[in-house]
């Protein structure tokens, strides 16, 4: 029997994003909202040993960060809004924004922590 090709990282951090084993790409990642799931329900593979630690939360903020700066700048000098509608709607959009890239942000480390081996210490 031929040993096991490893899986190409591009693959497994895909599908960490999408919230899949990357191991196999089928069973969930996440048991809830962040909580990962301890093993894969279609192959077994063991996510226990994973800890993506503040990574997912580094990636969201430089994503969120860069993106609303770049609109803010664009938008704000010829806005008429007022200050208080301004800071409730940027503010509500980058709340929004931060919750919808935290958990493919976090398949993502986990998907590439998996692929290089990485034990929790």
């Amino acid at each position: 029997m031929e040993p096991e090709q490893p899986l190409d990282y591009g693959l497994v951090m895909l599908r960490g994003m999408v919230g899949r084993c990357p191991h196999c790409g089928k069973g969930k990642l996440f048991a809830r909202y962040l909580k990962q799931v301890d093993a894969c329900a279609a192959c077994g593979e063991s996510y226990a040993h994973i800890n993506a630690d503040d990574g997912p939360a580094w990636l969201t903020i430089v994503i969120v960060g860069h993106v609303l700066a770049s609109v803010l700048l664009f938008v704000i000098p010829d806005s008429t809004w007022p200050d208080w509608l301004s800071m409730v709607v940027w503010l509500s959009v980058a709340v929004a924004m931060s919750l919808l890239l935290l958990p493919p942000a976090k398949g993502l480390f986990i998907g590439a922590l998996w692929r290089m081996g990485q034990v929790r210490g």
